[in-house]
């Protein structure tokens, strides 16, 4: 069975920081570009970050330049995302998702259930 599980959100102050997770089972990451999206309420879900299997960095949220990076754990088939300098509109439910080779589009195979961010003082 192919699955994402994304772990480590939390509630945190502005300013703070966390690292996101993404562990697959069934698949090799290795093969795949994993990028993260974001929801919040009652906003459409947007792509945050991209890694592809070069590791090569999308990012597609202007947002989060110079605050959120993303990197690859291949001996772990993981991927992380490290938030830092949170603001609280960075509040959201974060997923991550893969997709053959790269991060040339948005449409992704497979998705993970998602793990809340929560940005409040």
């Amino acid at each position: 069975q192919l699955q994402l599980v994304e772990s480590g959100g939390g509630l945190v102050q502005p300013g703070g920081s966390l690292r996101l997770s993404c562990a697959a089972s069934g698949f090799t990451l290795d093969v795949h570009a994993i990028g993260w999206f974001r929801q919040a309420p009652g906003k459409e879900r947007e792509g945050v970050l991209c890694i592809s299997t070069s590791g090569r960095t999308s990012i597609w949220a202007d947002s989060v330049k110079g605050r959120f990076t993303i990197s690859r754990d291949s001996a772990k088939n993981m991927v992380y995302m490290q938030l830092n300098s949170l603001k609280p509109e960075d509040t959201a439910v974060y997923y991550c998702a893969a997709r053959p080779w790269n991060c040339g589009s948005l449409v992704f195979d497979y998705w993970g259930h998602g793990t809340q961010v929560t940005v409040s003082s």
